[in-house]
C-alpha cells in the first residue's frame, strides 16, 4: 500500500510497491492522460511531475513514489488554461496528440523553475520523443508560454473544446 498526493489530493493505492506509478495512475486512479509509450522511461509519453521534477512514471515504482507529490496532465489545469497547454494549441505544436501530455508536463516542469529558457535549455530539458515531428515547434511554444508566465505577453486565448452539452451539437 502506497500513500502519496496526486493532483493535490491524498491517495492511497492498494497495490504492490513494485507496480509502476504509470499503471497505478491509469488503472487504479483512472488518470488516463498519462500514456504508456516505451516502458523504459526514454520516450516521455508517461511524464508526470514528481515533487516539481518531470519524471517518467513507467520507471518509478509506487514504493519510490511513497510520500511524494505527483501532478498528472489532469491536475496541471483542470480547465486547460495553463500557459503551456494554451501555447501548444496556439502554436499548433500538436499532431496526433499521443505524446502531448508528456511534452506538456516536461515543459511545465521546466517553466516552473525557469520562465525564460533559452533554446539550449529547452532542448536539454525536453527529451521526449514525438513520432509526428513537432520538435521544431517546441522551442517557440515553450518560450511563448514562458513570456505569458512572466507577464510579457497576454494570456493565450484558445476556444474551449466543443462538448456534447454545447448547444447546437
Amino acid at each position: 500500500m502506497a500513500r502519496l498526493v496526486v493532483n493535490n489530493q491524498p491517495v492511497e493505492f492498494r497495490l504492490e510497491a513494485e507496480v509502476p506509478l504509470l499503471w497505478a495512475l491509469r488503472d487504479a486512479a483512472n488518470l488516463t492522460g498519462t500514456k504508456y509509450g516505451c516502458g523504459t522511461g526514454e520516450c516521455g509519453a508517461c511524464m508526470v511531475i514528481v515533487d516539481g521534477q518531470a519524471m517518467p512514471s513507467c520507471t518509478l515504482s509506487l514504493g519510490e513514489a511513497e510520500g511524494r507529490s505527483v501532478t498528472t496532465i489532469e491536475g496541471l489545469s483542470p480547465d486547460r488554461n495553463h500557459p503551456v497547454q494554451q501555447a501548444f494549441v496556439a502554436e499548433q505544436a500538436i499532431q496526433c496528440g499521443f505524446c502531448t501530455p508528456g511534452l506538456v508536463m516536461a515543459a511545465a516542469a521546466l517553466l516552473a523553475r525557469n520562465t525564460n529558457p533559452t533554446e539550449a535549455d529547452v532542448i536539454a530539458a525536453i527529451t521526449n520523443i514525438c513520432r509526428c515531428g513537432v520538435e521544431p515547434r517546441l522551442v517557440r511554444t515553450i518560450q511563448r508560454a514562458g513570456r505569458v508566465m512572466r507577464g510579457e505577453e497576454q494570456g493565450i486565448r484558445v476556444p474551449a473544446p466543443a462538448t456534447a452539452t454545447t448547444p447546437g451539437l
